[in-house]
């Protein structure tokens, strides 16, 4: 084994555990690295995140739960006990479970971990706060527990959250977020919907909204929901950063419009 550590055909990773040089890098195969150097220890953070419920999340630190700590260049360890409720098994691998991964990375993700699980349906909000009252005592919890007062309604973005935000801080009730509905056999998720009045708010994100084919499905779904009479606002992440009061004003009109629509339901 020295002699491929000094040829470079090995890379010493962990105490014992060495990996070939050319999967050194990969986040899967330090991952089982740390495994068959600890059974015991538990993967959590990103690693945990894309491994399940955020694929897209990015993985430049292998995070461990471990009863023993080590310095070694792309890990992060932590002395810290999980549940054992809160372990997922995968083969001989332990990590944490979605719940417990998106309360952990909440606060360095400012709630985008929260919005993805809750995307992915693999956890739930009260998931989310069994996972946080069964991990006291933690640094950042003050934060894990605002992100999810603010995620009471499911947000599935930052933006979607930030409009949920203003909407509570208005004391704006009598809307669902996410509310599935059933147009000409297609089923449709609206972003924010007060459905006695018939009031959508649609969240745009410039990259997402403006890629062909949502382009395309974007106007065939205001379509249908203008044409069974839906009152239809859209919002951009700019909107609700930059211009809440805007923000505001522009709901309160719409609630306003949507009950002269109808008034028997207002």
């Amino acid at each position: 084994m020295s002699r491929l550590v000094r040829c470079g055909d090995m890379v010493p990773v962990l105490p014992g555990t060495h990996l070939r040089a050319d999967v050194a890098q990969v986040p899967e195969w330090r991952a089982a690295a740390v495994t068959a150097w600890r059974s015991d220890a538990v993967l959590c953070g990103s690693f945990a995140a894309a491994s399940t419920f955020w694929r897209e999340c990015q993985v430049r630190t292998i995070d461990v739960a471990c009863d023993t700590t080590v310095r070694r260049p792309g890990f992060s360890f932590q002395r810290r006990r999980i549940p054992s409720e809160l372990l997922l098994w995968r083969g001989e691998t332990r990590m944490t479970t979605p719940a417990l991964t998106a309360v952990d990375l909440a606060p360095a993700t400012d709630g985008e971990s929260i919005d993805a699980v809750l995307r992915s349906k693999m956890a739930t909000i009260r998931d989310l706060a069994d996972a946080l009252a069964a991990t006291p005592n933690r640094r950042g919890n003050r934060d894990r527990r605002k992100l999810l007062l603010d995620s009471r309604a499911e947000p599935w973005s930052v933006a979607e959250r930030i409009a949920h935000r203003i909407l509570h801080g208005a004391n704006i009730h009598g809307w669902r977020a996410n509310l599935p509905v059933l147009l000409d056999g297609r089923r449709y998720f609206l972003d924010i919907a007060f459905r006695a009045i018939k009031l959508v708010i649609e969240i745009d994100g410039r990259e997402f909204h403006t890629l062909p084919d949502v382009f395309e499905s974007d106007r065939d779904r205001q379509n249908a929901l203008v044409l069974d009479g839906w009152v239809m606002l859209r919002l951009t992440y700019r909107m609700l950063v930059d211009r809440p009061d805007y923000v505001l004003a522009t709901v309160r009109s719409g609630m306003e419009l949507a009950r002269r629509l109808r008034p028997s339901d207002a």
